[in-house]
């Protein structure tokens, strides 16, 4: 099976492209948890979301887009289908969404701030900005790490990439590079930049095969359930395949960490700021920052 991801084509189960490994059976003991975060650099758990409560989210996102004529109304909602000229759209900042009972019932479930609570030994908290992403035909997410854009509080900060449905491989799914939050040289410099002081493209390479090439690794990838979950650091180089559909896929990425510890004040409080520089004025592009760091 060939599978498409940033400017590439990739053979699944050959050199660069495998299957992300399950944390399932390590559930309920957070010192495997843990040292498992730290061999693989994620954590795939099935079901981590009560998948009831997770197509119920979904409702919510798939009514909203209905509304505003961006659903292909001559199918079933619950496609998702893309309408003739429809685009994907990102919805991190909308709290008419992102912030109904339905959606935080997902990603701020008591069941999910207990388990932070207890991986991160000491209570949790979560940004308030929530990062929703309907993606649209040929739509993707570049490699890059988390930190870049979120690095201002504590680094032991975690991604949990929640997709909102069935996510199988010819809509999209989540990617990491094996190893790359053991990768010190690209930590030590792309992994200290900020978008918004430096006002640099995020994404580190558009093309998973020199990525592969010149770090070593392979990408991981798998299909999803309503209910799964990957969870990982901000260390982690991941991206996602190419959405190759006509059916939008929906998933959302929120963050977590122990409360006691800083967090970037971009992402908390009622209206949080969110970025504000990057983008305005000259961009640098990150070929030309990566010719810069050496890396």
């Amino acid at each position: 099976m060939i599978l498409r991801m940033g400017k590439r084509e990739m053979e699944y189960g050959g050199r660069y492209l495998g299957a992300l490994r399950e944390a399932n059976a390590l559930m309920g003991d957070m010192d495997a948890l843990r040292d498992r975060m730290a061999e693989d650099g994620y954590l795939l758990i099935r079901r981590l979301h009560d998948p009831e409560t997770v197509r119920a989210a979904r409702r919510v996102v798939l009514e909203n887009l209905q509304a505003n004529g961006q659903i292909d109304a001559a199918r079933p909602l619950d496609v998702a289908g893309i309408p003739e000229g429809g685009r994907g759209a990102f919805l991190g900042g909308a709290r008419a969404v992102t912030h109904t009972p339905e959606f935080l019932g997902v990603v701020e479930s008591p069941e999910l701030m207990t388990f932070f609570a207890q991986y991160l030994q000491g209570d949790a908290m979560t940004y308030s900005y929530k990062w929703l992403r309907v993606v649209g035909r040929e739509g993707f997410t570049g490699a890059h790490y988390d930190v870049v854009y979120m690095g201002r509080g504590t680094t032991n900060l975690f991604t949990c990439w929640t997709p909102l449905g069935e996510v199988p491989y010819e809509h999209g799914p989540l990617a990491i590079l094996a190893g790359s939050h053991r990768l010190e040289r690209v930590r030590e410099t792309y992994g200290r930049m900020d978008v918004d002081r430096d006002n640099v493209s995020g994404w580190f390479s558009e093309d998973p095969i020199e990525l592969a090439d010149t770090f070593g690794g392979q990408w991981l990838t798998t299909e999803f359930q309503a209910g799964d979950a990957v969870i990982f650091g901000m260390f982690t180089m991941h991206g996602s395949l190419i959405n190759e559909t006509d059916c939008y896929r929906i998933s959302c990425d929120t963050r977590y960490q122990r409360a006691d510890e800083p967090a970037d004040e971009r992402w908390i409080g009622d209206s949080p700021i969110a970025h504000y520089a990057w983008g305005k004025g000259e961009v640098t592009p990150m070929a030309e920052a990566r010719r810069r760091w050496g890396v």
